[in-house]
Order: C-alpha cells, then sequence, then structure tokens
C-alpha cells in the first residue's frame, strides 16, 4: 500500500521480471492486457483470478489453476479479484534458448517418434504435486524487496518444464520442436487478427517470414502498405458493424482495434466522407 496527497492508503499494483519469470499484482478494478508471447508459457495464479479470451472461448484460471499458453499464440487476459482476494500470478516463459540447452540436457529418448504435438490453444493443466510445490516454493518473491538469484530462478524454470514433461508425453515433441514455422497466408493471417496492434516485424514473425521477405510478399497482394491495410480492414468491419448491426460508435471503435474513438471519427470520416455518428443517424 502506499499513501496518497491526503494521507490515505491506496493500493498498489506492480509486475516485474526475473530472469523470465514474472509476476504480477493487482490489487483494485481489473487489468487486461493482449498477449502474444513468441514462446511457450505457463501462467499460475496465486489468487484473485484470471480469464482468458482468444475470440473463440473464455477460459477462466481461479485460485491454485495454472494455464499452458503455446508459442505464437493470441490471447487477451483479464485479471481481477475474486472472493476479497487480489490477484497475484506468476508467469513463466520457456525461451528457444533455454529449451535447446534443456533438450541437450534432458536427452529425452524415451519418448517415441511419433509421440503427437498437442494443437495450438491455450490449456489448463491438471492440479499436480509437482506444480502446487513449484509455485508454493516461489509466492514469497511477491515481496520486492526480497529479489531471488538468477541461478534460483533458473532452477524454477527447470522444475516447471519437468512438471509439464511429467503431465503428458505430448509436451516433449510440442516444446522441443525447434523447426522454423512454416509460411502461412498473409490475408488469412491479418483478416483474422487485424484487430490487434502489429509491429511490422511481429507480422513477419507470426506469418512465418523474414522482414524482408514479408515486405516482397506483401506488396504482391496489395498496393498498401500493411498498417494502411489494417487500418482499411478495421474501418470495413466497422462500417458493417455500424450500418448493419446498429452497433454505436463506442461500442465498435475498441472491438476494431482503434485506441480511442477521436481517432477512429476522423479514420472513418476519411475512408467514407461522413462521421460514423452520421452514417447511424
Amino acid at each position: 500500500m502506499q499513501r496518497n496527497e491526503a494521507g490515505q492508503t491506496t493500493p498498489v499494483n506492480y509486475a516485474f521480471n526475473y530472469d523470465n519469470v514474472f509476476y504480477s499484482f493487482y490489487c483494485d478494478g481489473h487489468t487486461s492486457c493482449t498477449h502474444r508471447s513468441r514462446e511457450y508459457a505457463l501462467n499460475y495464479v496465486c489468487s484473485g483470478e484470471m480469464i482468458l479470451d482468444n475470440g473463440k472461448e473464455r477460459i477462466r484460471v481461479g485460485k491454485g489453476e495454472c494455464v499452458f499458453i503455446p508459442r505464437d499464440h493470441h490471447v487477451m487476459f483479464y485479471k481481477r479479484p475474486c472472493a476479497g482476494e487480489r490477484y497475484c500470478g506468476i508467469f513463466l516463459m520457456f525461451t528457444r534458448r533455454f529449451l535447446r540447452e534443456m533438450y541437450g540436457r534432458l536427452r529425452r529418448s524415451g519418448t517415441p517418434a511419433d509421440t503427437p504435438k498437442f494443437a495450438p490453444g491455450v490449456m489448463k493443466l491438471p492440479k499436480t504435486a509437482e506444480l502446487a510445490s513449484l509455485f508454493s516454493s516461489m509466492t514469497p518473491y511477491f515481496d520486492p524487496d526480497v529479489k531471488p538469484r538468477g541461478d534460483f530462478m533458473q532452477l524454477k524454470m527447470q522444475e516447471g518444464l519437468l512438471a509439464l514433461l511429467h503431465i503428458d508425453e505430448r509436451f516433449a515433441p510440442t516444446l522441443f520442436d525447434f523447426n522454423e514455422p512454416w509460411k502461412i497466408d498473409i490475408l488469412e493471417f491479418m483478416n483474422e487478427n487485424y484487430m490487434y496492434e502489429f509491429s511490422m516485424e511481429e507480422l513477419a514473425h507470426y506469418t512465418g517470414r523474414s522482414l524482408a521477405t514479408f515486405k516482397r510478399d506483401f506488396r504482391k497482394i496489395s498496393d498498401l502498405t500493411p498498417e494502411k491495410w489494417l487500418i482499411r480492414k478495421r474501418l470495413e468491419v466497422a462500417y458493417a458493424k455500424m450500418k448493419e448491426g446498429g452497433r454505436k460508435v463506442v461500442d465498435v471503435y475498441a472491438e476494431v482495434g482503434f485506441k480511442n474513438p477521436s481517432h477512429f471519427s476522423s479514420a472513418f470520416k476519411r475512408q467514407y466522407g461522413v462521421s460514423p455518428a452520421a452514417l447511424r443517424a
């Protein structure tokens, strides 16, 4: 807690990173963010609750529960208090470098070569003694004055990896797949993910291309830049939602990917010659 100018105590929200182990702590309201990690991850809820929305389903993760988040997966996080308890969560991110190193150490020859990988998607994990022990031992570091050593956090990362491998043998071929991603159709990807904010580097990565290859391939399919293509797509979807679906501006602009209504209104008027309000009228 901290004191405001009136001398009253106010909740403190914070998040910090110890060698790819992220702690987040929220006392008030609820916090949302779009997650687009390039790496595999575990997210454990120590208290409060978290809702994950991938656009197709909503997954609730309560106190003492843990989810596996695949690499290059897009999901919206909602973190909020529950049952009178603030949200506290621990997020372990398994980088490719870490997984390559662990693959060399473990040499998991016992996994059959034809073991299938998991289909992409967020997965709520079963409660196991290994996961409970792992995260219980990490809770003292929610205190920002108690900082763990880097080698200790590396041991916790290894524990998390082993806990996954012991839950299901399909985690081995999933996590230890170091092939470069296949190219995927650029327009298909952008039509499905137009509402998110992407840098050019992210668009290239998520479609399995180098930045130079992405730029070259995009020029073959559109006269617009990727940024302008995304704005036009958002406006087209917003137009349909308001004209045909009778939706309000306040309900549409953020849904299609605009940060604020004024930016949306000015872009809409440039595209269609009328303001969003005039279109609805």
